[in-house]
């Protein structure tokens, strides 16, 4: 049903601004970031199909969507552009929401401890690294409260003990005068089970980390919308 046809107190923007944000779907939520549909189908059948369709046949009206509203967070800038109906603008505003949620995060990170609530550094790793189609070599250097003082995105590639270079990551620590590390990678494959070489990397790190004074407080690998923690698994 076409929006102008729903009672006003139906419609998503006005439900939200009587009801406030947690009275909406994440259907209706998306509904008011889309704003308008395409033609022949309304926004909020737009909204159902981008959040719900992982995989699309070829002759459906939108192209492939994104699984739930975390998938659609992962998604990238080039993702959106196969979504017919979704314009410069919207894809825009869509990419604009994602960068707010990193920051949003990384400012908690900042402000706290990490490890106050292990699931927000999981959430924030899988929102800068998920979506990568190549494998990244990420450093969380922390203060001595364990809060974000930076991440850095430091290897790209097939990651192994050779290809990350312990003396790179013990200069980054002291230039940005770190207590900890939270080292993290992803596997684009989709797996989060660390491999044999992720857990000879760990202790490596860790042992030239350690002469610094640096704890290693965890390994975290990202792959699709999960993430594990080498730490929690017992694998430090």
């Amino acid at each position: 049903m076409p929006l102008k046809d729903l009672p006003p107190d139906a419609r998503p923007r006005e439900k939200l601004l009587a009801r406030g944000p947690a009275s909406l779907s994440d259907i209706e939520l998306l509904a008011v970031l889309l704003r308008t549909g395409i033609k022949g189908k309304g926004v909020l059948q737009m909204a159902d199909e981008l959040l719900h369709i992982k995989n699309a046949s070829s002759t459906s009206s939108i192209g492939e969507g994104f699984d739930g509203i975390s998938g659609l967070l992962h998604a990238t800038a080039d993702d959106l552009k196969r979504v017919k109906g979704l314009g410069p603008a919207k894809r825009a505003e869509v990419i604009a929401v994602l960068e707010l949620a990193r920051r949003a995060m990384a400012q908690q990170l900042k402000e706290r401890t990490v490890f106050a609530d292990p699931e927000t550094i999981k959430h924030y790793l899988k929102l800068h690294l998920a979506v990568k189609s190549h494998e990244v070599f990420a450093v969380l250097f922390l203060d001595a409260q364990n809060r974000l003082l930076v991440m850095e995105e430091m290897f790209r590639g097939t990651l192994t003990q050779t290809s990350v270079y312990p003396r790179e990551v013990a200069k980054r620590a002291l230039q940005y005068e770190a207590s900890a590390v939270v080292l993290a990678h992803n596997h684009p494959s989709g797996t989060v089970q660390p491999s044999r070489a992720d857990e000879a990397l760990t202790q490596t790190l860790k042992a030239a980390l350690a002469l610094l004074d640096v704890r290693v407080l965890d390994h975290i690998i990202v792959g699709p919308g999960q993430a594990l923690s080498m730490a929690e698994k017992g694998l430090m």
